[in-house]
């Protein structure tokens, strides 16, 4: 099994759950490098993802795990390349590119990917999330063919509002994944 985090604008900090999480897990999760993660680029990060996919046998599980744009990297690789068999994602807070107010920084994410995912998902938001309203999580949930959980006043799930290691994203993945991360 091999779990890749594809985190959002500039890169998780070492105390974000997905770094965390790397660090508990040595050699079972792995990030996927981007050449530039203060401007986000759907054209580089899709193929940056790729070209991680490629690099693992194919005998192995993948699960993909992505926090804010790092969403719209996956769903948008399944539309691009859509290549590899993906065992399962979890998609937490994921960006909304398409609002009028979206950073002009990150580009070439819109439109995007609006169609069933081809693999088991677990869609994840925040009531008061100031990159996507909970409504709009929703609607990507739906329309992804994606389970969907709601926290209250989580904000954008990060270590700032206090997600650190996040041991209930844990078990989400766990139960996603079908694998004991407990």
């Amino acid at each position: 099994m091999v779990f890749l985090n594809l985190c959002g604008l500039r890169n998780s900090p070492p105390d974000h759950w997905q770094s965390l999480w790397e660090q508990r897990f040595p050699g079972l999760f792995r990030r996927v490098p981007q050449q530039d993660w203060a401007a986000p680029d759907n054209t580089a990060w899709t193929a940056a993802l790729d070209k991680s996919l490629q690099s693992i046998p194919q005998k192995e599980d993948i699960v993909l795990i992505g926090h804010s744009v790092g969403c719209a990297t996956i769903v948008n690789w399944v539309r691009d390349y859509g290549n590899c068999t993906i065992r399962a994602a979890l998609l937490v807070a994921p960006s909304d590119v398409e609002r009028s107010d979206s950073p002009t920084y990150i580009t070439g994410f819109s439109p995007l990917q609006l169609a069933p995912l081809p693999f088991p998902s677990l869609v994840v938001a925040s009531s008061d999330d100031h990159v996507v309203r909970p409504e709009r999580a929703r609607f990507f949930a739906d329309t992804w063919g994606s389970g969907f959980q709601l926290i209250e006043a989580a904000g954008h799930l990060e270590a700032s509002a206090g997600y650190g290691r996040w041991p209930e994203g844990l078990q989400l993945l766990s139960q996603i994944s079908g694998t004991d991360l407990a």
